[in-house]
């Protein structure tokens, strides 16, 4: 159904080329991520892990402040930037391809993605479809089969809003299997990934879409099992165990790119500050290994060429949003 529209997003985040700025004299007063989400999800994983390593390699002078904003899916962190925030040069927000995703689908009433400033990505997280530990659904082939079979039998807990990129992923699987009617899947909407994993131990829910970084200390600790990772092959080293959906003759990809925006009237120094900041991040081997660690895949772009990428995936997933009707 949008089997070549979701290509033409995956290409989007193989072989990009950087565009790095400089501004070496700027060094944020007091620099601030806000994650807008729960603690314990992605959003909250990228500024925590940026924040530590940009201070643990001397790019920020001080502890950078995490701030959780959750609700609408990161509604709530963008209207507040947009409205109250907009020319805070110590502040920036993490991203990922949920906000592009919600962004494409108005999903942020009043607001689009040309009133932020996009800085930079650190990288892409694939994503996984999971089950709890002690669940009956042996692999990905036996949960789509419950869902295909009985679409009311099967609930599916993520940690995006109903439409957002967790829900995508679910239905570029059950679309590549062969289901007619994805809109039948029941997908239940949380804020961030550590409440959608909180209701399936509960037994609230029977699965878990969201990215390899929410799953690994999930399974790092017994609690769920990774059905599979939609990647176009195996990750490498400690996420080799898990098999791709591809391996399961099921042809779903899902990349989920993480990244930050800064508020659209930060100053030029300050921007291309967090910029070459980020960038310089992006480039270390010390990145290179917290990439490896967390399952994340290469994504290199900065300032204009990653603002290009932005505005790409969002009129793609608008496309692919319309085809399986979740938008006009």
């Amino acid at each position: 159904m949008f089997k070549s529209t979701r290509l033409t997003l995956a290409a989007l985040l193989v072989g990009a080329s950087a565009l790095t700025a400089t501004a070496e004299g700027f060094t944020p007063e007091n620099p601030e991520c806000i994650a807008p989400a729960n603690p314990g999800g992605g959003w909250d994983f990228t500024c925590r892990q940026v924040g530590k390593s940009m201070q643990d390699q001397g790019l920020i002078e001080k502890t950078m402040q995490v701030v959780n904003l959750a609700g609408g899916g990161g509604g709530v962190a963008f209207a507040e930037v947009v409205n109250k925030r907009n020319d805070d040069n110590d502040l920036i927000v993490a991203a990922s391809a949920a906000t592009s995703t919600r962004l494409a689908q108005g999903a942020y009433p009043g607001n689009n993605m040309n009133e932020v400033r996009w800085l930079a990505s650190i990288g892409a997280d694939y994503g996984v479809i999971a089950v709890a530990a002690d669940s009956e659904i042996a692999d990905l082939k036996g949960l789509l089969d419950a869902m295909k079979n009985d679409s009311t039998s099967i609930s599916i807990a993520g940690g995006s809003a109903v439409g957002g990129w967790d829900h995508l992923k679910v239905l570029i699987a059950a679309d590549a299997y062969g289901i007619d009617d994805v809109r039948s899947i029941k997908y239940i909407a949380f804020d961030g990934g550590g409440e959608a994993v909180t209701q399936l131990l509960a037994g609230s829910v029977q699965a878990f879409t969201g990215d390899v970084s929410e799953a690994k200390g999930f399974v790092e600790s017994g609690d769920i099992r990774v059905l599979a990772v939609l990647a176009p092959e195996r990750l490498d080293g400690d996420f080799a165990q898990f098999p791709t959906a591809r391996e399961q003759g099921v042809d779903a990809i899902g990349a989920n790119w993480r990244g930050f925006y800064a508020p659209g009237g930060m100053s030029d120094e300050a921007y291309e500050g967090w910029v070459e900041k980020i960038g310089t991040l992006y480039a270390s081997d010390e990145w290179k290994e917290v990439m490896a660690t967390n399952g994340m895949a290469p994504l290199d772009l900065q300032g204009a060429a990653f603002q290009e990428f932005v505005a790409n995936s969002v009129a793609q997933i608008e496309e692919i949003s319309r085809e399986i009707g979740i938008i006009e």
